[in-house]
């Protein structure tokens, strides 16, 4: 289970938005749902899941009624602020989605078209692990009106995924991958480096065969050690090495050079796409700052500078809504500077980059610093946009700092 969540003011109980939120429908509208669900808890993850065993109070065959219930309640609350639009994008993360029978998924994404409607060419993600996806489930996901699925291969090397607690065998990654495309569906993979014992030419084998499936977009994580995470505890007993970050860093230049060599580009620091219209645009919503409601236990929320979370429990949540009341735990509203350094953050990290006139007048003079450092592509700089080289990338937040300090 995650760490505790953030603190915050209370939330209203009936989820009312402030009168006085500063809505704009122009601004893209997305909707995340949480499916809190997985068969094993991976020794690094720190989301806020829940195997069999710890989902006592909360039944696993009521969550896509239980969710239905929080649409409902978010159609109202955005009717009544005048803050509706179609959603332009979806995304069903976890946990694992593809743990719940692929009806109910299409249940829960036809309850949100119902609410808000469906933008024209919405993209709509489904996260699965390889194990869970056969041709009967992405057909029926396809059918339903998905158009990606996100497959978390990790890796293509046993005894990688065996470090991480990953339980499928890695050949069952092209099958799901083959599924998908036979469905119609575009292919993301994920991967992770870094792990416990992984060396660079583990990666790199790893790479060479995310490259196989010929998918349409990679993802490539650092391996992040989270406090409270079984991988944490292992390292704290010397059980298993601290993450090597020079080693990281190999990793991650022999990521870009593999995925570029095949005609893939970087948009965000961790993320390449074969094409433009291939990235992901929910994830560009939030670097981008868009509204998007979070349905699910430990869900974040984000409208008109309004930042909210739900309780973190499926059986809490389940509660909250069945007595009517929104299952919203806290909620806050960042001051400007808060703000400035969200941005700032997160703008940076795409490929996009940030507008050198969003700085601060006086942070403006360093942008020629981070040049001199190699950090900031020059040609970029002078088109008045702050661009991160491949090794700006790699100390992306030594730049932020450098931005805002």
């Amino acid at each position: 289970m995650a760490g505790p969540l953030p603190l915050g003011d209370p939330a209203p109980t009936d989820g009312r938005l402030p009168a006085d939120l500063p809505i704009d429908r122009d601004v893209p509208f997305s909707a995340y749902l949480h499916v809190p669900f997985c068969s094993v808890r991976c020794g690094y993850c720190d989301f806020n899941t829940y195997t069999s065993s710890e989902l006592r109070g909360a039944k696993q065959e009521d969550y896509a009624s239980t969710l239905i219930t929080e649409i409902a309640l978010a159609r109202r609350v955005l009717g009544e602020a005048d803050a509706l639009r179609p959603m332009d994008t979806v995304f069903f993360g976890g946990g694992t989605p593809t743990l719940l029978p692929p009806g109910d998924l299409a249940r829960m994404l036809g309850a949100a078209t119902a609410a808000f409607g469906l933008a024209d060419g919405a993209e709509v993600t489904v996260e699965a692990n390889p194990d869970t996806v056969t041709p009967e489930v992405a057909r029926t996901l396809a059918d339903a009106g998905v158009t990606r699925l996100s497959i978390g291969m990790q890796s293509a090397v046993p005894q990688v995924l065996a470090a991480l607690d990953r339980t499928h065998r890695p050949e069952n990654v092209r099958t799901a991958v083959a599924a998908a495309k036979d469905a119609g569906l575009a292919v993301s993979v994920d991967l992770i480096y870094g792990a416990p014992g992984e060396s660079l030419a583990d990666w790199e084998a790893s790479l060479d065969a995310a490259l196989e499936l010929e998918s349409d977009h990679i993802s490539a994580y650092a391996l992040i050690i989270e406090d409270g995470t079984k991988l944490a505890r292992q390292i704290r007993r010397g059980e298993v090495p601290t993450p090597d970050d020079d080693l990281q860093a190999d990793m991650y230049e022999l990521a870009d050079a593999r995925l570029a060599a095949a005609g893939f580009e970087w948009y965000e620091v961790s993320n390449w796409s074969r094409t433009a219209e291939q990235r992901s645009r929910h994830n560009l919503a939030y670097w981008r700052g868009s509204d998007w409601w979070g349905f699910g236990p430990g869900a974040h929320s984000h409208v008109a500078g309004l930042r909210w979370w739900n309780v973190k429990h499926p059986a809490a949540y389940a509660q909250r809504l069945a007595a009517s009341e929104s299952p919203a735990a806290g909620t806050e509203r960042p001051d400007e500077d808060s703000r400035t350094l969200e941005r700032i953050l997160l703008l940076s990290r795409i490929r996009e980059g940030i507008a050198v006139d969003d700085l601060a007048q006086d942070k403006r003079p360093r942008v020629a610093g981070l040049i001199a450092d190699g950090l900031v592509e020059p040609a970029a700089a002078m088109r008045g946009h702050v661009q991160l080289t491949l090794r700006g990338r790699l100390l992306a937040d030594a730049v932020v700092r450098e931005l805002t300090d």
